[in-house]
């Protein structure tokens, strides 16, 4: 049942990126680019998936439980150290330059999009070098 559920969730989502537009590279740059022509269009977009998402978000955290009863897993740290940041650097600077994350990539895949699937190469081999060095470290 689980995997039916992600199944259906994942496929809502992604057709509700492919719907919004944030699979086009051109339109997220666009939204990105504040000091050009600025097409704040997917602001509405990321505004209503809070609105949808806020309130079933409230819902599963005082159940505890996500939708199909598995246990709610929540992020355990609060810290904003130098990991997070230089992270979070590396993530919005990956999305300017390539106008993809990897939500919309994945998504992008259903339309054939080529550019999609060389940002997701990308990405994989990122998250492998990623972890080689962290098993180096430990």
């Amino acid at each position: 049942m689980q995997i039916l559920i992600a199944l259906l969730a994942g496929l809502v989502f992604g057709i509700g990126l492919v719907l919004s537009g944030m699979t086009d590279p051109a339109k997220v740059l666009a939204f990105l680019d504040l000091a050009g022509d600025w097409d704040p269009s997917l602001a509405f977009v990321m505004g209503g998936a809070l609105l949808a998402a806020t309130p079933a978000y409230a819902w599963a955290r005082r159940r505890g439980r996500t939708l199909d009863g598995a246990p709610l897993a929540l992020p355990t740290a609060t810290r904003i150290d130098r990991r997070l940041v230089l992270g979070s650097l590396a993530f919005g600077a990956g999305w300017g330059l390539a106008g993809y994350c990897p939500g919309p990539a994945v998504a992008s895949l259903a339309t054939g999009g080529a550019k999609a699937l060389l940002f997701l190469g990308a990405m994989v081999a990122g998250m492998a070098i990623f972890e080689l060095l962290e098993r180096r470290k430990a």
